[in-house]
């Protein structure tokens, strides 16, 4: 193999790693469950529509994760991905291809661009043929994933990063969803985004733990920097109470699918994230057991959530439901037991 092909090959596989694909479900998702509530409100699913609004949602994405790595590193090594030594892979401190040379802060920040502008082209295409309410939630989406990290505004420097992202990646995605579908102003899509809108922020917060050093050395003011990581681990256990009391009586008040209570069997995925989470608050290492757990919650809950809506649409009866709860039942209690017996042989 000639010096040329390995170093296309090892910018490939650079590229590969700064993407960070395995996290893009943050952006799928809401997608997903809007598209369901339109397919249980008004039996239609608009397959092409459908493809490209999760196109461009993964493209705009794939160009706030590059935004957040260039502007989290600087020339001189201070940035608060440079200097974090206590950062826990895959889940923190960036991608790290600008912190080992691989890639240089200029292709990082054209491949944001790029990224970007192809989100906003199909998003364009959406506008034309959906009509130009998409453009105001295409501008929303766009800037505030670029300004997440990008002066003048750093969302996240002020404290209101979580906001931004669980609103942007719940909310604004999830009516999105609905929306280029149906044309429809409604509130249920908006009322069934709130538990999407507060794990992914939950995921960004539990994530800010083993980066607080480097954040707070930095001059990043994320939320845990701001609380201290004591009160912070409090915070995220009232998360997790209000995720699933805001479930509940939503679903009784039939503010969303009441089917949606099978979400409660991730119930023990969430009480293992929190315990461990204010068992371990000091350790980024012995945190990490806490940051896969609210990622696989998320993903989970909002597979739930989707499916719940999917069951409305065909009236699948009480048995189909049950069959359901028991198969997330039994997929969250097997995760919670594979990574405690993990964290136990590793400790």
């Amino acid at each position: 193999m000639t010096g040329k092909a390995v170093d296309v090959r090892s910018k490939i596989l650079a590229w590969k790693a700064q993407l960070r694909a395995p996290f893009l479900t943050a952006s799928g998702l809401p997608i997903i469950l809007g598209t369901s509530v339109a397919l249980a409100l008004h039996g239609i699913v608009l397959w092409d529509v459908f493809f490209l609004a999760i196109v461009a949602g993964l493209c705009l994405h794939l160009g706030a994760n590059s935004t957040n790595d260039y502007f989290d590193h600087t020339e001189e090594g201070s940035g608060s991905d440079d200097i974090n030594v206590n950062l826990v892979r895959p889940f923190t401190g960036g991608s790290r291809m600008l912190q080992k040379g691989v890639l240089l802060p200029k292709e990082v920040l054209a491949g944001s661009l790029l990224f970007f502008m192809v989100g906003s082209l199909i998003g364009l295409y959406l506008v034309y043929s959906r009509g130009l309410f998409i453009l105001v939630l295409g501008l929303i989406g766009a800037g505030s994933g670029f300004f997440y990290s990008a002066p003048p505004f750093r969302f996240v420097n002020r404290g209101i990063g979580e906001l931004v992202i669980g609103l942007n990646f719940g909310v604004l995605t999830t009516f999105g969803g609905y929306y280029v579908q149906t044309l429809d102003f409604n509130p249920e899509p908006i009322f069934a985004s709130i538990p999407l809108a507060t794990l992914i922020a939950g995921i960004l917060f539990i994530n800010e733990f083993p980066d607080y050093n480097a954040d707070k050395g930095a001059g990043k003011r994320t939320l845990v920097v701001r609380l201290g990581r004591k009160k912070a681990s409090r915070f995220y256990a009232i998360l997790m109470v209000f995720l699933y009391t805001y479930t509940l009586i939503a679903g009784f008040l039939q503010l969303i699918s009441i089917t949606s209570l099978i979400t409660f069997s991730t119930l023990p995925i969430a009480v293992f994230a929190t315990r461990h989470t204010l068992q371990n608050y000091e350790s980024p290492q012995d945190i990490s057991p806490a940051n896969a757990s609210a990622v696989v919650l998320h993903l989970l809950f909002g597979i739930g959530l989707s499916i719940a809506y999917v069951l409305d649409y065909f009236r699948l009866g009480f048995l189909w439901i049950m069959l359901f709860s028991v198969v997330f039942l039994l997929s969250s209690s097997i995760f919670v037991w594979c990574i405690s017996k993990s964290n136990h042989n590793t400790g």
